[in-house]
């Protein structure tokens, strides 16, 4: 009769983490920021944020061309 083989350890691969994706800024989060009250932090939320607002404005403006395209 053939011999068992001891128990097999998981091989499994620990998950890489997605990427981080820029969180947008609005409520809770800017709220957050201003309670810890660090102006370095609140500096760098701005800046986050103005660029955040930029990309939207640019998508949105796509997306208005294309509609206009299509209607």
């Amino acid at each position: 009769m053939p011999t068992r083989k001891g128990a097999k350890k998981s091989t499994k691969k620990a998950r890489a983490l997605p990427p981080r994706r820029p969180q947008p800024l609005y409520g809770r989060p800017i709220d957050m920021v201003l309670k810890r009250g660090d102006p370095a932090e609140m500096r760098r939320a701005a800046t986050q944020a103005r660029t955040y607002l930029k990309n939207v404005k640019a998508a949105l403006t796509l997306l208005e061309r294309k509609i206009g395209r299509a209607g």
